[in-house]
């Protein structure tokens, strides 16, 4: 697992310096056609990670219950974000996948409660099915995040 954790904190080390190179215009920016920003994208991705991981395990997730309720499946942007909150996603796009992988290499991860992904119709299993998941789920949003750029800078 360790080459998973790798790809997805380099991920987010690309979401990081996208947020560092972008104005906070732009981060919170929805162009036409579009049904959120690229903030929204970001943070979604810290959301979906933490609850594939560890909501799916049964363990507390590390995040307030209002970035999971703005951030989770199903949502989308709900006005503009100041820097203060823009901050704190970044703070944690990192961090949150560092904690992942200690917690996974002291084996808190014991159990896991099945899910079915809704855009592949793959069930995540186990641990390691959702940790391999989220990869991709950052890399989809990844290039949503792109195509948002493209449009804003044009």
């Amino acid at each position: 697992m360790d080459f998973t954790f790798e790809i997805q904190k380099n991920i987010r080390k690309i979401f990081y310096k996208i947020i560092e190179t972008t104005s906070l215009e732009d981060l919170n920016k929805i162009p036409q056609g579009f049904n959120n920003n690229v903030i929204w994208n970001i943070a979604h991705c810290v959301v979906t990670q933490q609850l594939l991981a560890y909501k799916l395990s049964g363990i507390d997730v590390s995040l307030s219950p209002k970035m999971i309720e703005r951030y989770m499946k199903d949502t989308k942007p709900e006005g503009d974000l100041g820097q203060d909150e823009i901050d704190e996603i970044k703070s944690l796009l990192v961090s949150t996948i560092e904690k992942t992988k200690i917690d996974f290499d002291h084996g808190v991860f014991k159990t896991f409660n099945a899910y079915t992904v809704s855009t592949t119709g793959n069930t995540l299993g186990h641990i390691n099915d959702a940790l391999e998941f989220s990869v991709v789920h950052d890399g989809i949003h990844y290039g949503y995040v792109l195509a948002l750029l493209k449009v804003i800078k044009k």
